[in-house]
């Protein structure tokens, strides 16, 4: 039996469809909201290049996930589903599956989305899903 299940989400509509799988197949699990800051998307410009614009971009990023977890976290409640929040910072797959392998944590299964993207998009990119499903010691599913 799923007890607790790790959701990476990250406001796009394949991670959307993740927490709907959640609230579908597994009602009584606790779902464990994961939302990685990737630093790597803050970009470099002449003004992010400065102390005070980098720590206004994270805030902003910290703003933006608290907003949508809250959001992800009132539909969890229609659905009688309990939640539990974390945001971290880092590569997206590294921080994915150092929660999944967190004893504190203890999750038994993640449920990820998928944009699905193949070919050289894919092999540019890299796959996070790919990588989550090679690296997790517990059971993934991921959806579209």
């Amino acid at each position: 039996m799923v007890e607790r299940v790790l959701v990476p989400v990250d406001g796009s509509e394949p991670s959307d469809h993740a927490c709907e799988f959640v609230f579908e197949e597994f009602p009584d699990a606790t779902m464990v909201l994961l939302h990685v800051i990737n630093p790597a998307e803050a970009g470099y410009t002449a003004q992010r290049a400065l102390p005070a614009a980098s720590e206004e971009w994270y805030d902003r990023q910290q703003d933006r996930a608290e907003e949508h977890l809250d959001e992800i976290e009132a539909r969890a409640i229609e659905h009688g589903v309990d939640t539990e929040r974390v945001i971290e910072t880092g590569k997206p797959a590294r921080c994915i599956v150092s929660i999944a392998e967190d004893e504190g944590v203890n999750v038994d299964h993640v449920v990820m989305g998928s944009h699905g993207r193949e070919g050289v998009s894919r092999v540019l990119l890299g796959s996070v899903a790919e990588t989550i499903v090679r690296r997790s010691p517990v059971p993934v599913t991921v959806v579209r």
